[in-house]
C-alpha cells in the first residue's frame, strides 16, 4: 500500500511539474532574454531532440526564432547563435566574458589528465599551445611523410583482416570505423611522438583510446564520474596511456636524448612558462594524451568520411589517381610533403569533406558576465551557455552552392571574397577569423593547431589508398547519414568499401 502512496504521489508531482514547467515558458516569457525552445520535461529539455540530431535542431529552430535561441539541456541553458555572426559572438568572445574552461574542464580533465588543455588556466594553456606549434613546422612535415607510409605499408601488411585477401578478387571488405582509428594512430604516435612511443601502441592501445572516447558523451558533460561501465573504462584507459608515456619519457630523460624534433621532445626541452615553472613529466604525457586524440578520432572520422564519399565516385577516384600520376609519374615515386602541396584535387577533397563533415558539431563555452548579443536587445546571463555550430554555414546554401553535394570541384570555383554586407568587411571563405562561414577548425583563441598536420596526415593517407586500391561502396548502398551518439560526428554503421588491390607494392619496411 504504502509502495503504491509513494508511486501515485510522485505521479501527480511529475505530471504538476511539467504543467508548471509548460505555463512558465508561455505565460512568463522575458523580452530581454533569447526565446526558449518550447519543452515539456522540466530539467530534461530539448536534451532528446538535439541529441539525435543537432543540425536539424538547429534548422528547426531557426525557422521559428531566428539566428538565435535558449534550448534547456539536463538543467542547463544553452544560448545558441548560428551563422558566420553567432560563430565571430561565440568563437572571438573575450576570454573575460565566457569560457571554454568552465564549460569543458568537468568533461575533458579524466580522459586528458590534470594540469593540461582545459584543466588549467587559460594563459597556460595559450603557453601550451605555443609549445605545441614549435614542432608542427614545414621542416617536421617533410620528415613526417615518409614516416606516414611507411605506418601506412606496415598497417597494410600487418593487418590481413583489413586488407589482405585475393588482390582480384572484387569482394574484399573493409570496416573503415575500425581499421582508420587504428591507422590514424598509428601514423600521428609515429610523427608527433617518436619511434619509442609508436613502439608501445598496438592494436589495444587504438581500444584505449576508443575508450578515452567513449568518456566524451552528453551525459558525461552532465555526469562526468557517473558509476558506468563508459566511465569505468575511460578512467583505466587514461591511467594506462599515461603511465605508458610516462615510461618513454622517464627513459628518455635517463638518456638524456632529445634531439629527435618531434612534440614529445620539444615539451621536455622547452616546456616553461613565463613564470620558471616547467610542466611535469605527468602534465607531459597527460599533454600528449590530449594532443594525439585531438587528432586521432577527429582525423580517424574524416577520412572514413572521405574514403567513402571517394568510393561512391568513380570519376572522382579516376581523377584523384591520375592527379598522383601527374605530380609523381607513371611510376608512382614515393610520396614527398612537396607533392602533396602540389596536389590542389586531393587538398579540394579534404577540404569538401570537412565542409559537409566537420567533427565537431557544437562548440560551447560558460558565461561568466551577462553578455549582450551584437544587434540584438537579447541578454545572456551569467552561469548559462552560448554555443557557436561552425558546420551550419558550411551547408547553407548562401554561401555553398548545392550544399548537399558532395563536389570537391567547388572549391576550384568557390569565389574568394564575400560581401557580407556594407557594414561588414569583406572576409575569405577559408579564413582563420571567425565570421568566415567555413570553419571547420573553429576560430579564436580556441582555434585548433593542428590544421596543417590534419592536412598532410590526412592527405597522405589518401593518397596511399588512391596508389593502391579501387574501392566502391557495397552494393545497394549510399554514404551512411551521420551518428551523433558521440562528440565526433561519425558515419552511421556499417562504414564499409568493398575494394581490390590496383597495385602491388613489394616494398619491404
Amino acid at each position: 500500500m504504502g509502495v503504491l502512496f509513494f508511486f501515485s504521489a510522485a505521479s501527480v508531482l511529475l505530471v504538476v511539474s511539467v504543467i508548471v514547467n509548460a505555463l512558465r515558458q508561455v505565460l512568463f516569457k522575458d523580452p530581454n532574454r533569447p526565446p526558449v525552445v518550447f519543452h515539456w520535461i522540466p530539467v530534461f529539455g530539448s536534451a532528446a531532440s538535439y541529441g539525435m540530431d543537432p543540425y536539424k535542431f538547429f534548422e528547426d529552430n531557426r525557422k521559428k526564432f531566428g539566428d538565435v535561441f535558449t534550448f534547456v539541456m539536463l538543467g542547463r541553458s544553452i544560448t545558441v547563435a548560428l551563422g558566420p555572426r553567432g560563430n565571430d559572438f561565440v568563437l572571438n568572445a573575450k576570454h573575460s566574458d565566457v569560457s571554454a574552461e568552465e564549460a569543458y574542464a568537468h568533461l575533458t580533465t579524466p580522459v586528458f589528465g590534470k594540469g593540461v588543455i582545459y584543466d588549467c588556466p587559460n594563459a597556460r594553456l595559450m603557453e601550451q599551445k605555443k609549445f605545441a606549434k614549435s614542432a608542427l613546422t614545414t621542416v617536421a612535415f617533410r620528415h613526417y611523410v615518409p614516416m606516414i607510409v611507411n605506418e601506412v605499408r606496415q598497417y597494410w601488411l600487418k593487418s590481413p583482416q583489413f586488407f589482405g585477401g585475393d588482390a582480384d578478387r572484387a569482394s574484399n571488405k573493409t570496416h573503415l570505423m575500425t581499421a582508420m582509428p587504428e591507422m590514424t594512430i598509428f601514423t600521428a604516435s609515429r610523427t608527433l611522438q617518436g619511434r619509442e612511443v609508436r613502439a608501445k601502441f598496438d592494436e589495444s592501445f587504438a581500444d584505449l583510446y576508443h575508450d578515452l572516447d567513449r568518456g566524451f558523451t552528453p551525459i558525461h558533460f552532465v555526469f562526468p564520474n557517473i558509476p558506468i561501465p563508459a566511465t569505468f573504462n575511460r578512467d583505466k584507459a587514461h591511467k594506462k596511456i599515461s603511465d605508458t608515456y610516462m615510461e618513454v619519457i622517464q627513459e628518455r630523460r635517463r638518456t638524456g636524448d632529445l634531439s629527435d624534433p618531434d612534440l614529445l621532445n620539444t615539451f621536455m626541452r622547452e616546456a616553461i612558462y613565463k613564470d620558471g615553472i616547467r610542466m611535469t613529466d605527468r602534465e607531459i604525457a597527460n599533454m600528449m594524451i590530449g594532443i594525439l586524440m585531438g587528432g586521432q578520432h577527429t582525423s580517424a572520422a574524416t577520412s572514413t568520411w572521405a574514403l567513402m564519399h571517394i568510393g561512391a565516385d568513380k570519376t572522382l577516384r579516376d581523377a584523384l589517381y591520375q592527379e598522383q600520376v601527374d605530380v609523381c609519374g607513371t611510376e608512382l615515386r614515393e610520396l614527398t610533403y612537396d607533392d602533396l602541396v602540389n596536389m590542389p584535387l586531393l587538398n579540394n577533397t579534404i577540404r569538401e569533406t570537412l565542409r559537409m563533415h566537420p567533427p565537431l558539431h557544437s562548440l560551447m563555452r560558460f558565461v561568466r558576465h551577462d553578455l549582450t548579443i551584437d544587434g540584438t536587445k537579447y541578454v545572456v546571463p551569467r552561469g548559462h551557455y552560448v554555443l557557436a555550430a561552425p558546420g551550419v554555414p558550411m551547408i547553407d546554401s548562401q554561401y555553398f552552392k548545392n550544399p548537399s553535394k558532395y563536389d570537391p570541384a567547388r572549391w576550384f570555383e568557390q569565389k574568394n571574397i564575400i560581401d557580407m554586407n556594407a557594414r561588414d568587411q569583406d572576409y575569405t571563405i577559408v579564413s582563420k577569423g571567425a565570421r568566415s562561414p567555413y570553419l571547420p577548425f573553429g576560430a579564436g583563441r580556441h582555434r585548433c593547431i593542428g590544421e596543417q598536420f590534419a592536412y598532410v596526415q590526412l592527405g597522405t593517407i589518401l593518397s596511399m589508398f588512391i596508389r593502391q586500391f579501387e574501392w566502391t561502396l557495397p552494393e545497394g548502398r549510399s554514404v551512411p547519414p551521420p551518428d551523433y551518439s558521440s562528440m565526433v560526428t561519425l558515419p552511421a554503421e556499417p562504414s564499409e568499401i568493398v575494394w581490390t588491390r590496383r597495385r602491388v607494392d613489394e616494398k619491404k619496411i
